[in-house]
């Protein structure tokens, strides 16, 4: 599933070694380091990971985040500027299930020289998983699309954090549980919008097989270009298998994603309409990045509010709000 070539393995080594320096400055003493304001330093790996803990660490943690907004993380690699970061953090917080499939060995050997990093996804039980064929037997990663199960990841990292800084352990617990609840209120809307979608229109056509957890919790069914990672390239039978389908169907929308290639799914677009079938772009999805740091879609409740009400919207829902849950953007849009 993931490619490996030469160079990227001579990449890990050469940041192993790098790394070496600082093995005992990583390592689960007890000790918090010297972040800004007295905070212990935290590295997140992806937007929706560091929004997460940025929630639950609250004052006590100072959030790095290594992947902006439009990055892919299953085509991400460690860089010479993250590697310092993360050797100089108290905690390194990623999303795991292979999502980041080409830092994982750069990770695992972080924590073998004795740093704190902690997989978001640690706790979740494999009845909670979902696991399509077409993955190898591999979870599925894109688990925040379930607002409910990335709210469980949430409560991991509270607990997660706790055991490294136990002295505010309640502090995460309290600030967890008013995250819980904002996150209960997301849920509901995105349930709502949904419900709205008539019947016969509940099918979201994306770039790649990110929704699947979102799917299964909120009563969609997923076709997609590519797979669950964006490691290899869709071949054009996918692309005509997937036109087949849509014209079969009568299918009318398909949706781009910020953090992937818009090619194929133009691809897509133009195959349909050689065979008659006029196919609209329903808007953009954030799938494996959030919007922009410091904007609404900038966060993860943001992120998820957008592609509710662009998905109900693109679908043709009736009654549903171009302004979202929160309001104040246009849906069409998306990306900032």
């Amino acid at each position: 599933m993931f490619r490996w070539t030469y160079g990227v393995v001579f990449l890990f080594v050469g940041l192993g070694l790098m790394g070496c320096d600082g093995a005992e400055e990583g390592r689960a003493t007890g000790r918090r380091g010297e972040g800004q304001r007295g905070r212990y330093r935290i590295v997140a790996t992806t937007g929706m990971v560091g929004d997460i803990v940025r929630q639950v660490a609250g004052e006590h943690g100072q959030v790095v985040t290594l992947m902006g907004a439009g990055v892919d993380p299953h085509l991400y690699s460690v860089q010479t500027s993250d590697a310092k970061k993360m050797r100089k953090a108290d905690v390194v917080i990623y999303s795991g299930l292979h999502l980041e499939g080409k830092m994982i060995q750069y990770l695992q050997g972080l924590k073998k020289r004795g740093k704190t990093v902690i997989a978001v996804t640690g706790g979740l039980s494999a009845e909670e998983l979902v696991r399509p064929r077409a993955f190898k037997g591999h979870p599925d990663p894109h688990v925040w699309m379930d607002v409910a199960l990335w709210g469980k990841c949430a409560e991991f990292v509270a607990e997660s954090l706790g055991k490294y800084d136990q002295a505010h352990a309640a502090d995460y617990q309290k600030n967890v549980k008013v995250y819980l609840e904002k996150l209960k209120k997301l849920d509901a809307y995105v349930k709502r919008v949904t419900k709205k979608i008539p019947q016969g229109k509940r099918v979201l056509v994306t770039a790649h097989d990110a929704f699947g957890y979102y799917a299964r919790v909120y009563g969609l069914k997923v076709k997609a270009i590519q797979g669950i990672s964006t490691d290899s390239e869709a071949g054009i039978g996918d692309i005509n298998r997937l036109v087949d389908y849509l014209v079969a169907h009568q299918i009318r929308a398909i949706f781009v994603e910020t953090s992937v290639d818009q090619r194929f799914v133009m691809k897509v677009v133009e195959n349909a309409r050689i065979k008659g079938h006029e196919l609209l772009i329903g808007g953009k999805l954030f799938s494996d990045a959030m919007g922009k740091a410091g904007t609404y879609r900038g966060t993860f409740i943001g992120m998820i509010d957008h592609n509710a009400t662009t998905i109900a919207i693109g679908l043709g829902a009736k009654g549903v709000e171009v302004k979202g849950m929160r309001g104040g953007f246009k849906v069409l849009e998306g990306g900032e």
